[in-house]
């Protein structure tokens, strides 16, 4: 079973990972929003407190390990976001149940896991970790989530929680994004849904927050400026004050 972090009461608002992170990414979220939600926020199959796991490698084993999860804790509505590689998770958890979900963010993402425009390809980020490691390309990709690089507050907290994560983990996630196309999935997705977007976003560019908003229907679009892959923790107050919103619509 996965690890999570826990807090809150109320509805069930349920937080989801990127790559080479963990729960402990959503520290500012799980102070603010379990005043008035149960969050719940999941260590991915490898990585954070679930390091110990073996990761699947695809999309849709994520999701489903997720789900079992929540199957565990016995909830069955949810609010669910999902950040980065997350984003691709939560995509197929809105496919795989989509009568549990209240509503959907999708942030920092897209609909396919090879993705155009990101800093660099699948099979360099493969090679790198090879090569020089997964510490040292984990400090490299962290600081590409920022736009103050390494000097970014949050820089720290991103390459710790990266370093935590098995290298099959890192690995595996990256053979799960080649072997995922959400795109002819995204009609199906019928959640209330918030597409959430930093500008200067490095890993995403804009034609895949683009693709979300137009394929699936009635989605909000809210991009953040001056702000590349981690809006959460370069604008924390803005994000929260962007997704309260979205919520309380819900």
């Amino acid at each position: 079973m996965l690890a999570y972090q826990r807090k809150g009461q109320g509805p069930t608002l349920v937080l989801v990972h990127g790559y080479l992170a963990g729960s402990a990414i959503w520290a500012a979220q799980i102070e603010a929003f379990s005043r008035d939600y149960d969050v719940i926020c999941p260590d991915l199959a490898g990585f954070g407190a679930s390091a110990d796991l073996t990761a699947p490698d695809s999309i849709q084993g994520h999701a489903q390990l997720v789900l079992d999860l929540l199957d565990h804790l016995q909830i069955d509505q949810f609010d669910l976001l999902g950040h980065s590689m997350g984003g691709m998770i939560v995509q197929s958890m809105a496919v795989m149940a989509p009568a549990r979900l209240r509503s959907l963010i999708l942030y920092g993402t897209g609909p396919q896991g090879v993705l155009p425009g990101r800093f660099e390809t699948i099979a360099q980020s493969r090679a790198r970790i090879t090569e020089q490691g997964l510490a040292t390309t984990a400090r490299r990709i962290a600081a590409t989530w920022f736009l103050e690089g390494e000097k970014a507050a949050g820089f720290a907290l991103c390459e710790r929680l990266g370093q935590q994560a098995c290298l099959q983990a890192a690995l595996a996630s990256l053979t799960a994004w080649e072997g995922w196309d959400g795109r002819s999935s995204l009609a199906d997705i019928t959640a209330r849904t918030l597409v959430l977007w930093g500008s200067q976003d490095r890993s995403y560019d804009w034609s895949q927050p683009e693709a979300l908003w137009r394929g699936i229907a009635g989605a909000d679009l809210s991009v953040v400026p001056q702000c590349a892959h981690n809006v959460h923790l370069e604008k924390p107050k803005l994000f929260n004050t962007l997704l309260a919103d979205f919520l309380r619509g819900t």
